[in-house]
This record gives structure tokens, C-alpha cells and sequence, in this order.
């Protein structure tokens, strides 16, 4: 319980109320964006065939897709800073719509790319890392059970997506079936809606004066509003970089297993069920990661490097498990990979507070999802590229799944990792507290120097 308490100092949160409804909100933002971004498993077999390019070519439409949604979040941050988050929010979801929406009259892979993965992601950038903070900065004793709730959402529409997705191609086409998912994603506008606009300090706001020029100064407003400062200190960036491996293999079973599965001899039905029933133990191990951390027994980082581990582990063992022609095999390893890799993007996330504090979430969380922008974009494309050299998808797991384990690796790093209590999180100083302080240290030297004359 003590431990709980420390870790909390320096993070502290409403604990509850309207942060409930946005719970609810988060869990519905996952669905569209998370639970449909898992489920293109099933269009990546569609656009291979209609086509006709390389596995690693189509990687890229979801690559991008991913990479966008984080490499524009450090810019939601800061939209959300500089004006209201709602309004950023909406924004977002109607982009995240049109771009599925295009998508369906797709004649060639760049207006995929560039509808599908860009103009979606970027939607999908602008309401998702400000509706995590927003849920994280309404909690602090439930903070990571509230994130694994909004988060489970994810493991039960991959259970419904997979499956759905399949039935949707049959009867509509892959056209049709995006064109059915770009208006689902416009409910999205109504999950920003939810999120009412936090009050901002006046120092927050203040412009220096003698900055020169009124385009300077608002770039400097922008700069100030993003924090880049963060990248300079090690905490920060060493998670950052742990993350970044993370990201390069985690979302790699979710767009090739289906065709893993269906390359193994499985049928269209059983090949999409195999991310189905992973999705169910994902939801098993984000509820169970959320309140088990909350209990405050052991540390959220030892909890995260432990299921980032067991994910690498089981990724690896996806291609072994069905070389027998085992379904059962191949089954189980999937559930077990589902339920790792729940329990860890409970954690992941909940982890950020403790590294920079509570008032500098959202920017924190914006870098971090910038910085892993770019491993997002390599995962997808490297899986491919591989399975192009070598025929099959025993080397792209692998691969896949060995980065998450250097991503343990990198975490082991931070410092104090092997201490059994969170170290204090740090606090944002205002202008004002700084100026307060060069004043008292103007005013010791002052009364030093009258004392020694």
C-alpha cells in the first residue's frame, strides 16, 4: 500500500467521476482504431490478390497507418495545448472516416497509402493520444485499471472484427467493407465530444513579451507546448528507445497471422478465429494486468519488462507452433500471446506519469508516440520483406518477435530500474516559480555581500 502511495506521488489524478464516461469513450476510440487496425489481416490477403504485389508492397498500407497515427501525435499535443482538445478531436474522427472511406475507391496502392494509412492515421493521431491523457489525468490510485479498461476494448473487437471483416468481404467486397468502416470510424466524433477542455494556467499561457515578432512568439508558444526538452532527459528517452524495439514486432502478428494461418493450410474461417480468440485473452490480460498493478505489490516497470518478454517469446513460437499442422498448437500460443500482449499495453502507458509526471503527460505521450512512429512504420514491411526472401513466415516472426525482447533489454537500463520503489516523478516548474527562485538567490548574494563589506 505504501508502495502505491509513492507511486503515485507526482502523478495525482481526480480519481474517478466524468472520468469514468471517458473510460467508456477510450474504450470505444480503441475499438475503431486498434480493433480495425488488427482486424486488416483480413483486406491484406483481399489487396495481395486484387493487386497482384508482394506481400512487403501491402505491409506498408497498415504500416503507415500505424506510423501516422503516432508520428502526429506529438502535433495533437499541441493543437490540444494551444486550443480546444474537443474541437481537435472531432477533427480527427471525421479524417479518420473520409480516409476509410476513400479507400474504398482505391485503384492503386498509393491512394491507399496515402488514404487508408496517411489521412486515417492521421485522424486516428489526433484524438487518440489526447484521449489517453485525458483518462490518465482523471485517476491516480485506478489509473492503470481505468487504462486497461479503456484498453480491453481492443482484444473484444478483434474478437468481433476478424470474423466480421470476413463475412463483410464475401458479401460486399473489400470495397464495400471499408466503405462500412469509414462510417463506423465517424463515431469517433462523438467520443471527442465527450472530453471537456482543461483549464490552462495564465503562466501557460503567457508569451514573452521581447520574443520578438508575433510569428516567433506563437512558434515559441507551439515549442513550449510540445516540450521537446524531454527527449534530453535519459528516463525519458531511454523508455522511449525500449519502446521504439517494442513497436517494431508487436502489431507484426496482428497483419500477418491471418495469412500465416491460411499459408499453414487453415481455411479462411480458421485463419481469422486465430486473431479472434487472441483478442478474447487480450481483453483477459488487460483487466488482469490493470488490477493486479493497481494492488501496488510490484513495480509497474518489472510488470511491463515481464509481459514484454513473454510477448516476444510467444511471437517467435506463432510459425512454430503450426509447423506440425497442429491448429490446436497454434491456438494456444495465440492465446497466450493475446493475453501478454493485453496485459502489457496496460502497463505501458501508465508507466509515462511516473517517468515525467502527470503535467507533462501529454506532451510525453506525444514524443513517445513520435519517436515510435518510425518503428512502427519498419515492423510491417520488414515481416514481408522477409516472407518474400524466404517463402513463408518462420524468419518474419522471428525477427518479429526478438525486438520486444531487446526492448526488455533497453528497459533494464533506466535508472533505478533495479531498486524496489518508484523514484519520484518529476515537476514541471512554471516561469513563475523559476523567477522566484533567481530572486531568493539574488537576494542571499545580496545579503552575503552587505555582511562581508
Amino acid at each position: 500500500m505504501a508502495e502505491a502511495e509513492t507511486r503515485s506521488a507526482g502523478a495525482r489524478g481526480p480519481d474517478g467521476g466524468w472520468g469514468w464516461v471517458l473510460v467508456a469513450a477510450l474504450f470505444v476510440t480503441n475499438s475503431l482504431i486498434f480493433g480495425v487496425m488488427r482486424s486488416m489481416g483480413i483486406f491484406f490477403v483481399e489487396f495481395v490478390r486484387y493487386f497482384e504485389q508482394s506481400a512487403q508492397a501491402i505491409s506498408w498500407i497498415s504500416s503507415l497507418g500505424l506510423a501516422a497515427l503516432q508520428f502526429f501525435s506529438p502535433l495533437a499535443a499541441m493543437l490540444c495545448n494551444a486550443y480546444n482538445p474537443r474541437v481537435v478531436m472531432m477533427v480527427g474522427g471525421l479524417l479518420a472516416g473520409l480516409g476509410l472511406m476513400l479507400a474504398s475507391q482505391a485503384t492503386c496502392l498509393l491512394h491507399l497509402y496515402l488514404s487508408m494509412g496517411v489521412l486515417s492515421g492521421l485522424g486516428w493521431g489526433l484524438i487518440f493520444t489526447p484521449m489517453v491523457s485525458s483518462v490518465m489525468a482523471s485517476f491516480t490510485r485506478h489509473r492503470t485499471l481505468a487504462v486497461g479498461l479503456g484498453f480491453c476494448s481492443i482484444g473484444l473487437s478483434s474478437f468481433a472484427f476478424n470474423p466480421l471483416f470476413q463475412l463483410m468481404v464475401e458479401l460486399y467486397g473489400w470495397r464495400g467493407a471499408l466503405l462500412i468502416l469509414g462510417g463506423l470510424n465517424l463515431n469517433l466524433v462523438a467520443c471527442g465530444a465527450l472530453v471537456r477542455p482543461q483549464q490552462r494556467s495564465k503562466e501557460d499561457e503567457q508569451v514573452d513579451p521581447g520574443s520578438g515578432a508575433p510569428c516567433a512568439a506563437g512558434l515559441q508558444r507551439l515549442i513550449s507546448y510540445l516540450q521537446p526538452q524531454l527527449l534530453l532527459e535519459r528516463p525519458f528517452f531511454t523508455y522511449s528507445l525500449a519502446m521504439s524495439f517494442i513497436n517494431i514486432g508487436f502489431f507484426v502478428p496482428y497483419f500477418h497471422l491471418v495469412a500465416h494461418s491460411r499459408q499453414a493450410g487453415f481455411s479462411d474461417y480458421r485463419a481469422a478465429f486465430v486473431m479472434s480468440a487472441a483478442g478474447i485473452t487480450d481483453i483477459l490480460g488487460r483487466v488482469a494486468s490493470g488490477w493486479f498493478s493497481d494492488l501496488g505489490h510490484f513495480r509497474l516497470l518489472h510488470l511491463a519488462s515481464l509481459w514484454t518478454a513473454l510477448a516476444g517469446l510467444f511471437i517467435i513460437l506463432l510459425p512454430v507452433s503450426s509447423l506440425s499442422g497442429s491448429y490446436a498448437a497454434l491456438m494456444a500460443i495465440s492465446l497466450l500471446y493475446g493475453f501478454c500482449a493485453g496485459a502489457l499495453t496496460s502497463v505501458v502507458f501508465a508507466v509515462v506519469p511516473l517517468i515525467v509526471g502527470v503535467d507533462r503527460m501529454l506532451e510525453a505521450l506525444g514524443l513517445l508516440q513520435l519517436i515510435e512512429s518510425g518503428a512502427g512504420l519498419l515492423g510491417a514491411p520488414l515481416s514481408g520483406l522477409l516472407k518474400d526472401l524466404t517463402g513463408n513466415y518462420m524468419a518474419s516472426f522471428a525477427v518479429a518477435g526478438s525486438f520486444p525482447i531487446l526492448g526488455t533489454l533497453t528497459l533494464a537500463t533506466l535508472p533505478g530500474f533495479f531498486s524496489r520503489a518508484d523514484p519520484p516523478a518529476p515537476q514541471r516548474r512554471s516561469h513563475h516559480v523559476k523567477d522566484k527562485g533567481l530572486q531568493s538567490e539574488l537576494e542571499q548574494i545580496n545579503s552575503l555581500s552587505h555582511g562581508a563589506s
